[in-house]
């Protein structure tokens, strides 16, 4: 991954921050636990459980699911409207544009591709004969860890803005040196610099010009 310094660098969530979707919820759902999960899901975003058991809990309902499956979840690829735009919009002029995702890598990794992303950092699932166990990798993306990543970006960097939507983004936001709350949950809101409501990545753009962060 890449190491470069760079004058600013951008820090973003993936599930329903540069991506529309829950990759867990989805995956769920190819298991009929749907439910289950997604249930599970929204108190973990609410700040109700704690991100790593919550993790563990959600992934051992996925045991048994195929790898290939994650193909249908991923085409087309849900990237969120605005993103495109405002990733290469800050790497023309400069930026450092990075991917910190307690979401699962094999997503991460097509995502970052598709949006020439210089580092990405996410869940490993654990797997065997490309299926499931249920199981996840050490060590586990949780909210210290986005944070720890952010801390370490700040060293490198004049500036390091964190971009999420859910309370497992509260620590990333508050290590960065402007937090983006975006479409997110309350406690999220509660901690952050800025508030984008609306679904579109590029109305950061506007916000990042007020600040002189971009001309």
């Amino acid at each position: 991954m890449a190491n470069s310094r760079a004058d600013n660098v951008i820090v973003f969530d993936m599930d329903s921050t540069l991506i529309q979707i829950e990759c867990i919820d989805e995956i769920a759902a190819l298991t009929g636990a749907g439910a289950q999960v997604a249930a599970i899901t929204e108190r973990a975003m609410r700040g109700e459980l704690d991100f790593e058991q919550s993790l563990r809990e959600r992934v051992a309902c996925l045991k048994g699911v195929s790898v290939n499956e994650f193909e249908k979840i991923f085409n087309p690829l849900p990237l969120t409207a605005g993103a495109e735009l405002l990733i290469s919009t800050l790497q023309q002029a400069g930026w450092r544009t990075v991917l910190v995702s307690g979401g699962f890598e094999w997503f991460a990794e097509r995502v970052a591709a598709a949006l020439k992303l210089d580092e990405y950092y996410a869940n490993v699932l654990v797997t065997q004969a490309m299926t499931l166990t249920g199981d996840v990798g050490e060590p586990v993306v949780d909210a210290n860890y986005k944070a720890m990543q952010v801390s370490r970006l700040k060293q490198q960097a004049a500036h390091v803005v964190a971009v999420g939507d859910g309370a497992n983004d509260i620590a990333m936001l508050e290590a960065a040196d402007l937090g983006v709350a975006f479409c997110a949950k309350p406690a999220l809101r509660k901690v952050a610099d800025i508030c984008i409501e609306q679904p579109d990545l590029s109305l950061l753009l506007p916000e990042l010009k007020k600040l002189g962060l971009i001309s």
